[in-house]
């Protein structure tokens, strides 16, 4: 993987800013490291990679909190369509910390709120300032519920009008019981695009059959991780998921 990586032209994270996508759609895919591969071979011509301190393949943390009753992920099992979800995202390579909050809309728009913090530590004055003006549940109810860890490399077309995330080696951390699962060759893809022109890797990813699939990392990890919780909007998500971990 890593030596086909390094025959991607590269591109830089301050390159990576003028690509704005102001009118963005987002669509999501699940597939497997064999196709991946396959994937990234067809790519080679049509886009770039990013590189961050000679590293393409770059590692992420996120802890999730949610309320005692798990609201959050109940918003998102029940298809309400005003909903939210609160995370501290690790950039490894840098040790940079953001405190986020995604909230979405009615119409299907996500907007993510955030600023950099140190620890995660809700109880401090200034994310307690930044969760009351943005976060829709009180501070005092949240608990930290799921953590995951992945390496995630991103792509973008020439033209600079998408973003590709492709993550992979993907295992979740049960924070409030303790399981743990490891993904095994399970890789999700997003497609981050300017809505008003045509994807290259679209083509692409039908031809490997590979076909839009919703995958939210915080619902899918606690749904696999918690017996406990509801999941009948999941099950024959969790059962295409399990299929793809099995046959690793």
């Amino acid at each position: 993987m890593t030596e086909l990586l390094n025959t991607f032209a590269p591109i830089s994270l301050e390159q990576m800013s003028s690509v704005k996508l102001m009118n963005r759609t987002d669509t999501k895919f699940v597939t497997t490291k064999e196709r991946l591969q396959q994937l990234l071979k067809m790519a080679l011509q049509d886009y770039y990679i990013q590189e961050i301190d000679g590293q393409r393949n770059l590692e992420y943390d996120t802890t999730y909190f949610d309320t005692r009753n798990f609201d959050m992920y109940c918003q998102h099992q029940y298809n309400h369509a005003n909903r939210q979800k609160i995370r501290f995202r690790t950039y490894c390579i840098s040790g940079l910390q953001f405190m986020e909050v995604k909230t979405k809309n009615n119409h299907g728009r996500t907007k993510k709120k955030r600023i950099e913090v140190k620890d995660m530590n809700v109880n401090e004055t200034e994310k307690r300032d930044f969760l009351s003006h943005n976060l829709h549940y009180s501070v005092d109810s949240l608990q930290p519920a799921l953590n995951n860890h992945f390496s995630r490399i991103t792509l973008v077309n020439k033209a600079k009008t998408e973003r590709l995330t492709i993550d992979s080696q993907l295992s979740f951390h049960n924070l409030v019981n303790g399981e743990y699962k490891d993904m095994g060759n399970l890789v999700i893809i997003e497609l981050k695009r300017d809505g008003r022109v045509p994807s290259p890797v679209l083509e692409m990813l039908r031809q490997l059959h590979i076909h839009p699939h919703g995958f939210s990392k915080y619902c899918m990890g606690s749904a696999l991780t918690n017996p406990q919780l509801p999941c009948n909007r999941f099950k024959r998500k969790l059962i295409e998921i399990k299929k793809i971990v099995n046959n690793a």
